[in-house]
């Protein structure tokens, strides 16, 4: 039984459990829509990855040689046969490409690590491929003809989506390739490249890479 000295300590405390209690309302049907429709790139590119963005390029692509010989005669061709006709008009080329040969340099010290392939065999490089984890541009997204800018809210959310292209690469893909004696192997990549700029390589980011044993 409680005496009656009890009873002021029990309504203070009771005062103040109230005081640092806080009553939240009952989402409704409305904001149960909203939370489910929150914009996440990382998650869309993830539902499409193995389903559409493989099988697209698997499909677009072309060896890297050809692709890259067309390109630099006709670049709308090549844009109409390897890339994405459906891109802004005044947006670069970005063409989709498979590519085979020796790894001729290679950067792992950066977290812009790439590698420098030579596809040819004339020992020279001809393109260099990210490894990551750190990927600059918006190859992979730019070149699906699925893609709509206009389906996006704004320019930042359609930045976010080409970079989460990039990231879910790193995450099941390059990540996973080894770092050390690169140097000499053989490497077998798929996915999408920007052409060259004055006297740099064609930039590839992969969807798809493996890389052959030490020689």
């Amino acid at each position: 039984m409680f005496d009656r000295f009890s009873w002021p300590i029990l309504a203070a405390l009771t005062v103040f459990c109230l005081a640092g209690c806080k009553i939240l309302p009952t989402p409704t049907e409305e904001d149960r829509a909203a939370a489910a429709n929150t914009f996440n790139p990382d998650k869309m590119v993830e539902d499409i990855w193995a389903s559409k963005v493989i099988p697209y390029l698997n499909e677009k692509a072309g060896h890297f040689a050809e692709v890259n010989a067309l390109a630099k005669s006709d670049a709308k061709a090549a844009g109409d046969k390897y890339g994405n006709p459906k891109k802004q008009a005044n947006s670069p080329w970005t063409y989709a490409a498979r590519a085979e040969g020796k790894i001729v340099a290679s950067n792992t010290q950066s977290r812009a690590g790439s590698i420098d392939v030579d596809v040819d065999g004339d020992g020279k490089a001809d393109l260099r491929a990210q490894i990551g984890p750190a990927l600059r541009g918006t190859a992979l997204r730019d070149v699906l003809d699925f893609v709509n800018f206009n389906e996006f809210t704004n320019q930042i959310d359609f930045a976010q989506y080409g970079k989460a292209f990039n990231t879910y690469s790193d995450k099941t893909v390059l990540s996973k390739l080894p770092r050390e004696a690169l140097d000499g192997r053989t490497a077998k990549l798929l996915g999408a490249y920007v052409p060259a700029s004055g006297n740099d390589l064609p930039l590839l980011t992969p969807t798809e890479a493996e890389i052959g044993p030490a020689p």
